[in-house]
């Protein structure tokens, strides 16, 4: 559908600490942002109340930065180590937050799954793990359809809690601009937490190990506790040398979120004050998904003008030819880091449907980070009735994914992961043996199944193992 909006908010810099905010932004610069309003836009909410969104868009645009344009640099070089095969990319998080689950142990659980996942992978691969949540932004969910039907009433789609509610009731149902309001403010108040947590001793690289030996002492997980007991000596040997310093108490993490909403996006574009150059501050990295990223579109359009690291979301149908024009229109200058391609293919289709996008790419000499999502490419419904996933699937769509670069030359560059922190049961199989009778136990998604706590580790020293492999 065609977006309508309301004429856009002045863009002002937003200053980094110590530097002077830009008040007069270059004009030209500044119409190009707008440029996308012309265009088509998929996905988007069907605002009923155009007054109360532009009301809405006004108060964004007066918000401050939820990051700086600084953190975003900082991840684009970190991402272009990692499309060098120097560091690995560790992405991770909700498939959707929601207003609910905001509470500081869900924030706090996420951040453990991710470090605990990290320090396994990182042991692995013998190189830095860029860690990158699915958090504080990811309130929107794009959907198959508009409308949902449920005992013959049919309702607009839940399109997330920065849209509407997922309770089944036509007031609930009604799209309310209002509600990016309060994604700012939880977004805000997110990554606060995650940076009291990343910052004040809570991920301790100590703590975090100490984490991992308790997953590994459970019976079901003791086939891991032979890297378990490596990473173990690595710390005492670390130790011996006095290795107590910065870099083991504290982390990097950085936000993303898929730049879905773009009513939400363009009020929190802003000029930096140091370059003059446009960024995204709701997240330090966006990406586009499969379903918004037609290179006509708006969301293509608007991305390509900001700073900000960015994705895509590529799935099996997409072809040589549209993943070249994507790097060229959002990767210009072939700038190392700023993009990152995330493929989303199945495990039965990955060995195939991947090599001939990776090989148009490489050799248009555009630098991409390579990075594997392997959980929506293994969706379907359970005997049951729920939607699900099989672990094994996931597992195996990573293993295609790391034998087709390996094959190639090419570098497998990260995951991209839907998962929680907490004990859910969402997805079949792994060390828990969850099977369809207990998906009923605790599925609480409101979109899509995620790997629980325990998944997520044993994914980890799986995926840990395949990187050693591949460096030996």
């Amino acid at each position: 559908m065609n977006a309508t909006v309301p004429p856009a908010p002045q863009i002002t810099g937003e200053a980094a600490p110590g530097t002077t905010a830009v008040t007069t932004p270059d004009e030209a610069l500044t119409r190009g942002l707008d440029a996308w309003r012309d265009l088509p836009a998929a996905q988007q909410p069907d605002w009923p109340d155009r007054a109360a969104l532009a009301e809405v868009t006004a108060e964004l645009a007066g918000y401050p930065p939820l990051v700086f344009a600084g953190e975003c640099d900082a991840l684009k070089e970190h991402l272009a180590a990692v499309s060098r095969g120097e560091a690995f990319l560790l992405q991770g998080g909700d498939c959707a937050e929601t207003y609910a689950e905001w509470t500081a142990d869900r924030i706090k659980n996420k951040v453990k799954t991710i470090l605990q996942m990290a320090v396994v992978l990182t042991y692995g691969a013998s190189m830095p793990v860029i860690k990158v949540g699915r958090m504080a932004g990811q309130y929107s969910k794009p959907r198959s359809k508009p409308t949902e039907t449920r005992q013959g009433v049919e309702l607009p789609a839940y399109r997330g809690d920065a849209v509407n509610d997922y309770a089944f009731t036509e007031a609930s149902r009604i799209p309310d601009p209002r509600r990016l309001l309060r994604a700012y403010h939880s977004s805000s108040a997110t990554l606060n937490l995650i940076r009291a947590f990343t910052g004040g001793g809570f991920a301790d690289l100590r703590h975090v190990h100490e984490w991992n030996r308790g997953f590994v002492a459970t019976s079901a997980n003791a086939r891991y506790e032979a890297m378990a007991r490596d990473i173990d000596r690595a710390m005492r040997f670390m130790a011996a040398c006095g290795g107590d310093f910065e870099a083991l108490r504290t982390v990097e993490f950085f936000s993303s979120h898929e730049a879905l909403l773009l009513d939400y996006e363009h009020p929190l574009t802003r000029i930096d004050s140091r370059t003059g150059l446009p960024y995204t501050v709701s997240a330090h990295f966006l990406w586009i998904g499969e379903r918004t990223r037609q290179l006509d579109g708006a969301h293509v359009d608007l991305l390509s003008r900001v700073s900000n690291p960015l994705g895509v979301k590529l799935g099996p149908t997409t072809t040589p030819q549209e993943a070249l024009a994507l790097a060229e229109r959002l990767n210009p200058q072939a700038e190392p880091g700023k993009l990152t391609f995330i493929t989303r293919m199945g495990a039965g289709t990955v060995r195939s449907a991947l090599p001939p996008l990776v090989k148009s790419v490489s050799d248009s000499d555009i630098p991409v980070v390579w990075v594997c999502d392997p959980m929506h490419g293994n969706t379907f419904e359970s005997a049951t009735g729920y939607k699900t996933r099989q672990f094994e699937d996931v597992v195996e769509e990573v293993r295609g994914f790391f034998e087709v670069h390996q094959e190639l030359g090419t570098v497998p560059g990260g995951l991209h992961v839907e998962l929680t922190g907490d004990d859910v049961t969402e997805c079949l199989g792994g060390a828990g043996h969850i099977d369809a009778e207990g998906l009923s136990s605790r599925y609480e998604t409101l979109c899509d199944p995620r790997l629980n706590h325990q998944q997520s580790l044993e994914m980890a020293f799986l995926v840990s193992q395949m990187l050693s492999e591949r460096a030996s």
